[in-house]
């Protein structure tokens, strides 16, 4: 498929690009960037010199539709919903990396995003773009709304339990722990590395955005509604995302049953991987180690001094938390195998 990007400067436009270049299936033709028009692409994104020569153009519907038959979208939040709808109209498949096609219920917009959403008609055909929740209807999608990648970690790592009715689901609590190219590629006063450097930040303790597609999303797997409590740091990496959520069980559980459930949940599925050894440094699901790939790897500790399991969820925030979701998606609704493009493994030691 001819492939075009629009808004291809940042890190998740980037690592788009990473990705399709080498894709079979894609023809990467057009890659928009208002602030880079007429430039090189290597030349924001350095590791692709050599790789392509392709440069940014200015945002041109016409051209679009000329040379496309999808669009990733990877624009800021709040940007995407004035852009997206264009696409849709022109006969365009879209995939689009922001918040602004996720969440089912307008009203959700402004109470977590602080805006009245402009095209809410979009909204209901817009496909949640987790394909271990939503692979059939991805496959008949126009409009493929990726999953925030905190919402990500922290959905695949309770799907299982909450489907299995094995938590209380007003007592569930997430910390979340983020690299600093979770903030995008802008600078800011926060993101400066002498104000950053060393230290571990809380910037959102309370009220994150990410809470109402979590919420959104487990209450499609349970009868009973479940109540999310989120807390999201920074902290001194790059990338990578550790979700330790804890739960409390409504009955006592075994390892074995815990795995058990994990297992059934995830059967056959490329990109989880189960991660709990008894020695090592690697006993657990560790950021580190999925760099650079889109896995999602998932452990647990059950702590029967008071009824507590504590799952253990870890992906790239850039590949399996936005980009690689993408490709994910997009060889989804393609119907062809999933891995395609992205069976890349990490690197040891980083």
């Amino acid at each position: 498929m001819r492939i075009g990007i629009i808004g291809g400067s940042g890190y998740v436009g980037g690592e788009l690009l990473r990705l399709l270049l080498f894709h079979p299936q894609a023809e990467l033709t057009t890659v928009v960037s208002r602030k880079h028009a007429g430039e090189f692409i290597f030349g924001v994104h350095p590791n692709l010199r050599g790789i392509t020569n392709l440069k940014f153009v200015p945002l041109d519907f016409q051209q679009i539709k000329e040379n496309c038959d999808l669009v990733f979208g990877a624009l800021p939040h709040g940007a995407s919903v004035n852009v997206v709808p264009n696409l849709l109209e022109a006969g365009l498949k879209v995939i689009d990396m922001s918040a602004d096609f996720r969440l089912k219920n307008p009203a959700d917009y402004p109470k977590w995003y602080g805006w009245e959403h402009a095209r809410p008609e979009f909204l209901k055909d817009a496909v949640y773009g987790l394909p271990e929740l939503h692979r059939e209807e991805l496959k008949n999608a126009n409009l493929i709304a990726c999953a925030g990648c905190m919402a990500t970690a922290s959905i695949l790592g309770l799907g299982p339990l909450v489907s299995a009715n094995a938590i209380e689901k007003d007592t569930v609590v997430i910390d979340a722990k983020i690299g600093s190219s979770g903030a995008g590629s802008k600078p800011s006063p926060a993101t400066h590395h002498a104000e950053k450097f060393g230290g571990v930040r809380p910037y959102k303790p309370v009220g994150h955005r990410h809470i109402a597609e979590i919420e959104q999303e487990l209450n499609l797997v349970t009868n009973q509604p479940i109540t999310v409590s989120f807390s999201a740091h920074t902290v001194n990496m790059v990338r990578g995302i550790l979700a330790s959520i804890h739960v409390f069980l409504k009955k006592p559980l075994t390892g074995k049953d815990v795995w058990k459930i994990l297992r059934s949940y995830y059967k056959n599925e490329p990109f989880i991987r189960f991660v709990r050894y008894q020695k090592g440094l690697y006993r657990f699901p560790d950021s580190k180690v999925v760099l650079g790939t889109n896995f999602c790897d998932i452990g647990f500790e059950l702590d029967p001094h008071n009824n507590r399991l504590v799952i253990l969820c870890a992906i790239d925030n850039l590949m399996k938390g936005a980009s690689g979701q993408g490709v994910q998606c997009f060889n989804t609704a393609l119907g062809i195998d999933e891995k395609t493009g992205l069976e890349n493994i990490g690197f040891h030691p980083v």
